[in-house]
């Protein structure tokens, strides 16, 4: 049940991640193909603006991958659920909110 829920999790953050790396190079694409001035865009956000917010949000979706794939690693192993300072149980509510959860509240 863990792993079907850690895998779902990590099949939406793949999924996020190519919509992401897919937007990300329509942006590098548009500016190669565009002379505009972003630096002086009457519109708002400048094209560098957007791609540092898509980079930085592709960033964090293939660290959420890698957690996902850490915490799978855990289930294998026997450890998932305890904690990796201080060994002790990770509560159940802790991992329902953040299933890839490595530390306990206490030492998170």
């Amino acid at each position: 049940m863990v792993r079907d829920e850690l895998l779902r999790l990590r099949a939406r953050a793949e999924t996020e991640a190519a919509t992401l790396a897919s937007d990300l190079e329509s942006v590098f694409a548009a500016s190669r193909d565009s002379n505009a001035d972003d630096e002086h865009d009457p519109e708002g956000a400048t094209i560098g603006f957007e791609r540092a917010q898509l980079t930085a949000l592709l960033a964090a979706a293939r660290d959420r991958i890698a957690e996902v794939d850490d915490a799978l690693a855990r289930v294998g192993a026997g450890t998932y659920g305890v904690c990796e300072r201080c060994a002790q149980p990770i509560a159940a509510d802790r991992l329902t909110a953040r299933p890839f959860a490595r530390h306990c509240i206490t030492c998170a």
